[in-house]
């Protein structure tokens, strides 16, 4: 299966910025598609390539491992694919698209968009149209979402329908908005981090299980 295997009526999850064997175990039990790994020591939820590797050896059979980059050097990528076997990989900084093939080598990959009020959505999935799927985030300063939902309303219709197969939705998802971005927008997938989160950078298996359970329930909801 895999977080990019698109199904009308069963969007795919991922949680990112995981960072313990219990934070594994809590998402995969929880019924995730996908985990993330954040390769951005700025960032509170960072691992290393070796802890990264430690982690995902933890997952089964058809949950993808992402690995979340920003503007990483030839030498930081490779020290990262030496050790982690990454599934799926995540460019979240100012990655031309040449730099996202150079990096991927073959692999599936997706772009981030950092989606502000004036953000271009044909223009992007044309700059980026080799990439597997296109993450969707909100515009803050630095990189990453910082939990803030963008306006989903702002979305173009027809793109949006265009590029379902492709869309994974993030930025300030939570347990309780999520059903209706589902329901608006019918993407592949839905990323959460802060969401699930009882501090920064400390998730919580409760909440995880919660976020899946609501996904669930909006997809039962908007089936036929």
């Amino acid at each position: 299966m895999g977080l990019l295997t698109f199904l009308p009526g069963r969007t795919r999850v991922k949680i990112c910025g995981l960072r313990t064997p219990a934070d594994i175990d809590a998402a995969v039990a929880a019924g995730v598609d996908g985990v993330g790994f954040v390769f951005y020591p700025p960032s509170p939820r960072a691992v290393t390539p070796n802890i990264a590797a430690q982690l995902i050896s933890r997952l089964p059979v058809g949950v993808d491992a992402v690995g979340l980059l920003v503007n990483a050097t030839d030498e930081e990528f490779a020290a990262i694919k030496a050790i982690a076997p990454i599934s799926l990989w995540q460019f979240h900084g100012d990655e031309t698209p040449e730099r996202c093939l150079e990096l991927s080598a073959g692999q599936p990959w997706m772009k981030a968009a950092r989606v502000g009020a004036q953000f271009a959505y044909e223009d992007f999935s044309l700059q980026y149209r080799d990439a597997n799927a296109f993450l969707l985030d909100a515009l803050v300063e630095g990189y990453g979402g910082g939990g803030v939902p963008f306006d989903w309303q702002g979305i173009p219709q027809t793109w949006v329908s265009e590029n379902a197969p492709r869309v994974v939705l993030s930025g300030g998802l939570n347990t309780h908005n999520v059903g209706e971005a589902i329901a608006r927008l019918h993407p592949c997938a839905v990323d959460v981090s802060s969401g699930v989160e009882i501090s920064r950078g400390v998730k919580d298996p409760a909440l995880m299980a919660e976020f899946v359970k609501a996904v669930r329930a909006a997809d039962e909801k908007s089936s036929p």
